[in-house]
């Protein structure tokens, strides 16, 4: 048991997420994600959380763990050709994580998803929430575009919208 991340995850608030992740900085995330998605067949999902709580907090939940949850609860894997990704930020850990659906997982080593997480996380620690995120969703449209390019009609199947947890 990690005291100092239980209490950490403890006294994390509302109001840190609001101020880390402001209207303007979630409508921006949006619109990046908006304009990635019309160059690949992939669908992004963002979303972020302040703090765990409760029984996942004392028994240890890893963000990995959470994220991969939340991919689950998003439906992030329902997706026509299985190429759904979620970027999952634990605001109190400042821990990104990145999980993809099968298609893109079977394309895109985990290795290259661990750096677009370490780069947006090296932002975090700078209070960089927004540019963090933003090269993030560039770095992962990089990815999504050499394996998963836009053809025709490119259907919208996941919202756009980030999520706060």
């Amino acid at each position: 048991m990690n005291i100092k991340r239980i209490v950490t995850h403890l006294l994390a608030t509302r109001r840190q997420v609001r101020r880390a992740f402001p209207r303007s900085t979630l409508i921006t995330i949006e619109k990046a994600i908006k304009a990635s998605e019309t160059a690949h067949v992939g669908e992004i999902r963002f979303a972020v959380e302040g703090a765990l709580d409760g029984v996942p907090l004392f028994e240890g939940q890893s963000a990995r763990e959470r994220a991969i949850e939340v991919f689950s609860k998003l439906r992030v894997w329902d997706t026509q050709y299985n190429n759904g990704l979620l970027i999952y930020v634990l605001l109190a850990d400042r821990a990104v994580e990145i999980v993809a659906d099968r298609g893109i997982d079977a394309k895109v080593s985990s290795q290259e998803w661990n750096k677009i997480c370490q780069q947006m996380e090296t932002a975090f620690r700078q209070s960089n929430y927004e540019g963090g995120v933003l090269s993030g969703v560039q770095a992962v449209t990089q990815h999504l575009v050499a394996h998963f390019p836009a053809y025709g009609h490119n259907g919208n199947e996941l919202p756009d919208k980030p999520v706060l947890l």
